[in-house]
């Protein structure tokens, strides 16, 4: 059913039943990391942007962090420069940091911009390198220009928060020397919202979550602690690109982020179904009680 075919009393309750959530939420940080499947449909990004600027709306301080690994490979085979990856990592020469560089923090981060401004949003987009948010060094000599996190300098972001801005984060990150590199969207994500200590990291994905069995939709585990899904990978249930994925969410609890939702961004509303919902979305993965 869609929206406009519910009765006026029927729109009331689903506003009144989701005040609770945004009691909780309102004045809170949120990071989600967006990508996959959910970046490059056309539909599905719409209303990616109209989950965000109605959590902004509704007084959620919303941080987006981007990648666009699809974009760069596109451009690369435009350009006719074939891309290599290393363990799932893009070796990154010279010539194809100037290309991650041109779309992660051009064209994919002001389009999004774009999208949340022509829907009601205000929002700002800025790159790893300005106010050397993402402070980087060189990872691995045979990857090249790909970049692990030295440090967050955190203010860029929360200078645009407190003006009450969106932040649209690409993730590129910089040297004290000049040099730029790429940086693992899911991992830039975990460290910012570390830093900014935010209630809730929701990293958007191409399958439904944590699946018991990979092939088996139905198996979802809808929430484990750090040390369960340490078990879970022992067992080898959580298993190849879901590793690092998970990695990031135990990174950012151990960076004081309150949870981690992992979720399947091909359904559309997703990131409000678990925010303004009981049930949510995905798994969440969350810290050991003490």
């Amino acid at each position: 059913m869609m929206y406009n075919e519910f009765t006026n009393a029927e729109r009331a309750e689903v506003l009144t039943a989701a005040l609770p959530y945004i009691r909780r939420y309102n004045g809170k940080i949120v990071v989600i990391k967006y990508g996959g499947n959910a970046m490059v449909n056309e539909m599905l990004k719409e209303q990616v942007m109209e989950d965000i600027v109605l959590l902004w709306l509704i007084g959620v301080k919303v941080v987006l962090v981007h990648g666009g690994g699809h974009e760069i490979s596109d451009l690369m085979a435009r350009l006719g420069k074939e891309p290599v990856f290393v363990d799932g990592l893009r070796v990154t020469d010279k010539e194809t940091v100037d290309i991650v560089q041109m779309v992660l923090a051009g064209k994919v981060n002001k389009t999004l911009v774009n999208l949340l401004e022509s829907r009601g949003g205000k929002a700002m987009g800025i790159s790893g390198i300005d106010g050397r948010l993402i402070e980087a060094e060189m990872k691995n000599e045979k990857l090249g220009y790909v970049g692990n996190i030295k440090k967050i300098h955190i203010k860029p972001v929360t200078d645009l928060l407190e003006k009450g801005y969106i932040p649209v984060v690409s993730t590129v990150g910089c040297d004290r020397e000049g040099n730029t590199y790429n940086i693992n969207g899911d991992t830039a994500a975990a460290y910012i919202a570390g830093a900014l200590g935010a209630e809730r990291l929701i990293m958007m994905t191409d399958i439904a979550g944590i699946l018991r069995d990979k092939d088996d939709p139905r198996t979802l585990i809808p929430e484990l602690t750090v040390s369960e899904a340490a078990h879970l990978q022992g067992e080898g249930v959580i298993s190849g690109g879901m590793i690092p994925k998970v990695n990031c969410c135990v990174e950012a609890i151990e960076r004081g982020v309150e949870n981690v939702i992992i979720m399947d961004g091909r359904i559309p509303h997703s990131i409000l179904m678990e925010i303004l919902t009981d049930e949510g979305a995905g798994t969440m993965v969350k810290g050991d009680k003490a």
